[in-house]
């Protein structure tokens, strides 16, 4: 269902990097994480996480997660997917901070948040076809 998942957090000065870090890790247990410096328009310094999970067993048990969401969350993911897929195939999520580090998902739109892009497994790799098999997957659960 899915080849590999990209995630990549911002963390600001004011930020406990170890509860960020471990936000990751709490949406994907076996990560690899980089760590980038960078700085922020005024100067402010920023930590960029970020990795890859593409190992079969980490890509499903997150989409297993994802399809436990609430029927809210998953109404709300189905009825976006045209504007967070894009042409290749990829699905673009962004998740909360907050409710990464209390061990839960939760999709959000906007604001500081953990952004994914999720390369869904279609062939041929389209917009249409990776829509298509997300929502099968959504609707049989």
């Amino acid at each position: 269902m899915i080849h590999n998942i990209r995630f990549r957090e911002f963390v600001y000065e004011s930020e406990n990097l170890d509860e960020l870090t471990q936000a990751i890790y709490n949406i994907f247990p076996d990560a690899e994480i980089e760590s980038e410096d960078a700085e922020g328009l005024m100067e402010d310094k920023i930590i960029i996480l970020s990795g890859v999970v593409d190992k079969k067993r980490q890509t499903k048990a997150f989409f297993n997660l994802l399809l436990e969401l609430d029927q809210n969350q998953l109404d709300k993911l189905n009825n976006d997917l045209e504007r967070k897929v894009d042409d290749k195939g990829n699905l673009f999520l962004r998740l909360s901070k907050e409710d990464a580090i209390n061990e839960k998902i939760k999709i959000v739109d906007s604001g500081d948040s953990i952004h994914l892009k999720v390369k869904i497994a279609a062939y041929p790799a389209k917009k249409e076809i990776a829509i298509k098999k997300v929502r099968e997957a959504i609707e049989n659960n």
